[in-house]
């Protein structure tokens, strides 16, 4: 009974990370699809000759899209046009703030030459002698800059756990920030496992590593 259970979670812990990761990249594939696909001509729609809807579809036609849309911007006509646009936009009052907001965080984090959020660090928090892990985004600019009177303060976002993408922006001194070699990725493991899987644990297991895991904390219990 021992060896089966030992079997049943062994197959768990391979087979989990896999299940989960193929439902959310259909769960986003579907999402996508859900929102492009009705404004596909039928004759261009796949599932108006196939038996079987064709799953990824409309993901493909949106990065072809998005991509297209680049492209056009990057020449002169094509700035026109989005500055053109942009005018527009900015003639509405509260569709004016929240479009320039989202236009600041994207250009900030996919610029090329942006360094935000590309570098894990540590800073004492909720107290000192108590240590979290965060990200830095950038160092304080204008106003905020000026209220700490030439004092060099760090923008860092706290993640929590288990759930990242709710957290707390703090401004910490420069010298309180103690930067990390891992990456951003190995922090964000770390942060959504509660510490469990940490910056060792980015290669996979084999299934024989993983059946002495599994057996090592039975026999343990």
């Amino acid at each position: 009974m021992v060896k089966l259970r030992t079997y049943f979670l062994t197959g768990f812990v391979i087979c989990a990370p896999l299940a989960i990761t193929i439902w959310l990249t259909l769960a986003f594939m579907n999402w996508v699809d859900s929102w492009v696909t009705p404004y596909i001509p039928d004759r261009y729609n796949p599932d108006n000759y196939l038996a079987v809807s064709v799953p990824g579809f409309g993901l493909l036609v949106a990065l072809f899209l998005i991509t297209l849309v680049g492209f056009l911007t990057a020449n002169l006509v094509g700035r026109t046009v989005v500055g053109w646009g942009e005018r527009l936009v900015g003639r509405m009052p509260l569709v004016r703030t929240l479009y320039t907001a989202l236009k600041q965080i994207f250009e900030t984090v996919f610029a090329d030459h942006s360094s935000s959020f590309k570098t894990a660090a540590l800073i004492e928090y909720p107290r000192k002698g108590l240590w979290s892990i965060a990200l830095v985004a950038t160092t304080a600019k204008g106003e905020i800059a000026d209220a700490f009177h030439g004092r060099e303060m760090i923008a860092v976002f706290l993640p929590p756990t288990p759930n990242p993408t709710s957290g707390f922006l703090i401004y910490v001194p420069k010298e309180d920030v103690r930067i990390l070699d891992m990456r951003v990725e190995d922090a964000m493991k770390l942060i959504v496992s509660a510490g469990i899987v940490g910056p060792e644990g980015e290669r996979t297991l084999t299934q024989a590593e993983a059946s002495k895991l599994v057996e090592t904390r039975a026999a343990a219990e």
